[in-house]
């Protein structure tokens, strides 16, 4: 009858219809999107004076960002808020944020602290100070360090390893059996990891979709629960993703049944259950590429396939070795064992999925660094570097894997052993071997003389060499559980390097972050005046250099050289800077001497111009000199 096939297409092509809708529901609100974002400008100017105290406080970042209400907050220096309203983007433009604040701000020095999501999903934060009327004793405490490293933080980690590990159980377990051996439908380990590698995905993501808010906004633990905070969480495009990811293995769980079911009843998988296998766990991987770094950057139209391509490959990859790892320790009642044959399509498909691996490893690679340099100047290139001597590693023991397989299956060929047995040596007719017979015993069988006992083959004993062939088929199955069980080990590294990969800033954001630091911030300020060093002829210099020479504290150093450009040692050095044009100063530097040079790390100059500097060196116990010269102070655009 032909209802039964129907009905069991009939569930994949509902299904490939959800797929679809799920993909159009990522892509639709996938929008062009962009890196790791970096503050790239303030007003105020972190570290400004300011004569009046500001209106507003705006935030300029170098890509767009997302923010919640404590995203942006401004403290005086009691450390109290003084912004009653969250935050909102200038104009329409998402890579802006400005609060407005109170009415009266008493003057002092105030602390903005921010934290924003980037368009990739992951939180940046930072702060900075200014002086309303001139800077005060005390400031605002704001705690640093990385986002991540909090209780939320490492928590949202662990899971986003889990999802990861449940994908890669779900689609490589599925990939073999749909792919390699359809009989493993019926075998209990493997439908154990399919249900294994669906649980596990669908606990993480629920994780994941409750962590989401704390892990934003770098709240408590306990606000995960909080359902307005869920409810900004499915409005934005992580938390929509994970929702999408819950819709299709919600679909998924009815159909990994029918494998099962189609096998056993002897139906066979046909090519419309197996297209639909490859959509559903090409929208999975999409949940992940449409929410993550590939969402973000240079080419986006280009990386978001392209890390859709590579998750699979992971997943058929290493699933499919925990699989076929599995099916290489059963020994079953049954005495089923998976065919050679089995093998040596899994090593096929093992194969190519490491060649797209290592291909849209490399295009990921040059995408997220961005240069040479950076692979040992950042963290995300020190971390890549690991990750690919881990993937060396398993190439090698890859190619170990598939010596082993086409052993096995060199063996398993009848054609190989009808070679073999046409190379063997012809076998002497059966020797009779004549025994005595007692009375009454029954009549001989045929082929069997009196007194004789049955003519048997040589070589049917215990000690036939027919076995051997078996014995060397264990010894390869044996062989190729070793590589297979080292080859998995190192897939699980690789898997952990890689989680950690989604979560550190890429290089190329990096050093864009690092570009516009460089260009907004002016350059050092260098002088060098030259005094006399009381001696006849001998007049020797001074170097004064402020870093970075704008408005805000600096870092000061000092070296006094003498007149053939040697280091000279004084036993005072002084320096204070006036601005003479508002009548501001003298400001002491108070220079500390650090054997060698002098030195003072905390000056801060409240506004920018042309400031005096007032330079007195005692050369000994009684004779000092002070000499004069300027430098001007810049401020950061607003």
């Amino acid at each position: 009858m032909h209802t039964g096939p129907a009905r069991s297409v009939g569930t994949p092509l509902t299904a490939l219809a959800l797929v679809v809708a799920v993909f159009a529901l990522v892509l639709g609100g996938a929008g062009a999107a962009f890196a790791h974002a970096g503050l790239s400008g303030s007003d105020p100017a972190d570290g400004a004076v300011l004569k009046a105290a500001p209106q507003y406080v705006t935030l300029t970042f170098t890509e767009s960002v997302s923010f919640s209400e404590d995203s942006l907050r401004v403290l005086s220096p009691q450390n109290e808020r003084v912004n009653p309203r969250p935050a909102r983007h200038v104009d329409g433009k998402d890579n802006t944020a400005r609060v407005e604040l109170s009415g009266k701000l008493p003057q002092g020095t105030y602390t903005v602290a921010w934290r924003v999501v980037s368009a990739d999903g992951h939180p940046i934060s930072g702060a900075f100070v200014f002086s309303n009327g001139k800077p005060s004793e005390t400031a605002a405490v704001v705690a640093t360090g990385s986002p991540d490293d909090t209780a939320v933080g490492r928590l949202y980690g662990v899971f986003r390893y889990l999802a990861y590990s449940g994908l890669a159980l779900l689609v490589g377990a599925a990939a073999f059996v749909l792919v390699c051996w359809p009989e493993a439908a019926t075998v209990r380990p493997v439908r154990r990891l399919l249900v294994l590698g669906w649980v596990a995905l669908t606990a993480s993501t629920v994780a994941l979709l409750l962590l989401r808010g704390p892990y934003e906004t770098a709240g408590q633990l306990t606000s995960a629960f909080d359902p307005a905070q869920l409810g900004r969480t499915l409005t934005g495009r992580p938390g929509g993703a994970l929702v999408a990811r819950l819709v299709l293995l919600a679909a998924a769980a009815v159909w990994l049944r029918w494998p099962a079911r189609r096998t056993a009843d002897g139906t066979g998988l046909g090519g419309r259950l197996r297209w639909a296998g490859a959509l559903f766990a090409s929208a999975l991987a999409v949940t992940w590429a449409a929410a993550e770094h590939a969402s973000a950057g240079i080419q986006v139209a280009l990386a978001v396939p392209v890390a859709v391509l590579h998750l699979l490959a992971m997943g058929v990859w290493l699933g499919g070795l925990i699989t076929l790892l599995l099916l290489l320790r059963r020994r079953g009642s049954d005495g089923r064992e998976i065919p050679a044959s089995a093998i040596g399509r899994f090593s096929a498909l093992a194969f190519n999925a490491v060649a797209v691996l290592v291909a849209t490893g490399v295009y990921q690679s040059w995408r997220q660094v961005g240069s040479w340099e950076a692979l040992s100047t950042t963290a995300y290139g020190k971390t890549l570097l690991v990750k690919i001597a881990a993937v060396v590693l398993v190439l090698c023991a890859a190619s170990f894997s598939r010596r082993w397989t086409a052993r096995l299956g060199h063996e398993a060929s009848p054609a190989t052993a009808t070679a073999t047995a046409a190379l063997m040596p012809a076998v002497s007719a059966p020797e009779r071997v004549r025994v005595a017979q007692g009375v009454g015993a029954p009549t001989p069988a045929a082929g069997q003389e009196p007194g004789g006992a049955a003519e048997a083959p040589a070589g049917d004993g215990p000690g036939d060499t027919a076995e051997a062939p078996r014995f060397e088929a264990d010894a390869y199955r044996r062989g190729l559980r070793r590589m297979v069980t080292a080859e998995a080990v190192l897939g699980v590294v690789v898997l952990v390097v890689t989680t950690v990969l989604t979560g550190t800033q890429p290089s190329r954001a990096a050093g864009e972050r690092v570009a516009v630091a460089s260009a907004a911030e002016p350059q050092a300020q260098v002088v060098t005046v030259p005094f006399d060093m009381g001696t006849a002829n001998h007049q020797g210099t001074v170097q004064i250099t402020l870093t970075p020479g704008r408005v805000g504290e600096n870092t000061v150093e000092a070296v006094v050289y003498t007149p053939d450009g040697g280091l000279a040692t004084v036993p005072e050095l002084r320096l204070s800077l006036t601005q003479d044009a508002l009548g501001i100063g003298p400001l002491d530097a108070k220079l500390k001497n650090l054997k060698g040079y002098w030195a003072a790390y905390d000056l801060r100059l409240p506004m920018p111009g042309v400031w005096t500097l007032n330079i007195t060196v005692r050369t000994t116990d009684i004779d000092q000199v002070t000499v004069r010269d300027t430098v001007r102070i810049t401020s950061l655009p607003g």
